[in-house]
């Protein structure tokens, strides 16, 4: 008898917190939005990044993704909010906890959000493309039990073990089955395997300018036409194949050909300018300046203190009452007063 004849799915996918509804697609989205910040994170600093700039980046992806994700799936599925013979009403356009965020749309406008906000930190956005690639990968993989949670995006009828149980009469099941491909689980999988190629990858081959991104659209769009060919959902077709299967070409060829056009690249990728502990001996923390690019300022001040430290240190003849005296004993006390105040700006 098999451990596992089929995989139920869940019998809600909403649960009521008083009159606040808790959507499990919204909340597998937001888990998975956190787990790919906490990622990016700790990739950014181990790249020697300020802390904190991933989550500072995150407040223009996010929304920005959001759009784009829920733009796709409504240009792309028209006919399932608007018409006369529409399913559901316009205004359902814009409830995206109820499902339908399109993966290409999310990645190509958070990916505009991120370029905005690299430009304005003088950041790198290939570096910081490089850095979140593996956590996107996780977050999709997250992201992906929101179906589950529906009971959408499920593949063909199956008798295998793993076989997804979807409730009779939803989109796409046929009379008489049961149990279907579970592409919601393919999907995840394949999207976690990627994370851990992708970071292997980079470690072993030390992948700069955009080329880890590259690795991750290319390996996700390849997993994606595989996956999208077991779906039965309603999709358009053009020529034997779904829409997203050509999608799917189009954007693996062109992460081929940047892979290409960015093999010899070796120009530097500026992580901006660091916030806090930075580890630099020449930092001038009352005025921000940096000695080191000032050379004769710090040879005027040194010269300066080796004087004081000289007059201070040959004491006049004895019986010596003139101006000299008078001097010598001013710069000892000056010299002696200095050890319990702060030094000037500049000294070190």
């Amino acid at each position: 008898m098999p451990l596992l004849a089929s995989i139920p799915s869940p019998s809600q996918g909403v649960w009521n917190l008083g009159p606040i509804p808790i959507r499990a697609y919204a909340l597998c989205i937001v888990l998975g939005v956190i787990v790919a910040v906490w990622i990016g994170e700790r990739r950014w600093r181990a790249r020697g990044g300020a802390p904190g700039t991933v989550t500072d980046l995150a407040v223009w992806a996010v929304p920005f993704g959001l759009v784009g994700g829920r733009l796709y799936h409504v240009i792309t599925d028209w006919q399932i909010y608007f018409g006369s013979e529409a399913p559901k009403r316009p205004i359902d356009a814009l409830f995206i906890w109820e499902g339908g965020l399109g993966i290409w749309g999310a990645i190509a406008l958070g990916a505009l959000g991120v370029w905005i906000a690299c430009r304005r930190r003088g950041i790198s956005f290939t570096a910081v493309a490089d850095t979140l690639a593996p956590g996107v990968a996780v977050a999709q993989a997250i992201g992906r039990w929101g179906n589950y949670f529906n009971q959408e995006l499920f593949g063909g009828p199956t008798d295998l073990p793993w076989g997804l149980e979807i409730e009779p009469g939803r989109p796409g099941t046929i009379p008489g089955a049961t149990t279907y491909h579970p592409t919601f689980l393919y999907e995840s999988l394949w999207d976690l395997a990627l994370a851990g190629v992708l970071i292997l990858a980079a470690r072993r081959f030390g992948l700069r300018h955009g080329r880890v991104f590259a690795m991750y659209v290319a390996g996700y769009t390849l997993g994606r036409f595989w996956v999208e060919a077991l779906r039965v959902d309603p999709a358009h077709h053009i020529l034997g194949l779904r829409l997203n299967q050509w999608t799917s070409v189009v954007i693996f060829l062109c992460a081929l050909a940047y892979l290409w056009l960015a093999r010899n690249r070796t120009d530097e990728e500026p992580l901006g300018a660091p916030t806090g502990e930075t580890g630099d001996d020449h930092a001038d923390p009352a005025h921000g300046r940096d000695l080191a690019d000032e050379p004769e300022l710090l040879r005027d001040e040194e010269r300066a203190d080796g004087e004081a430290r000289g007059d201070a240190g040959d004491p006049p003849p004895d019986g010596d009452t003139g101006p000299g005296k008078q001097t010598a004993t001013a710069g000892a006390g000056a010299a002696s007063d200095g050890a319990a105040v702060e030094p000037e700006a500049g000294q070190r």
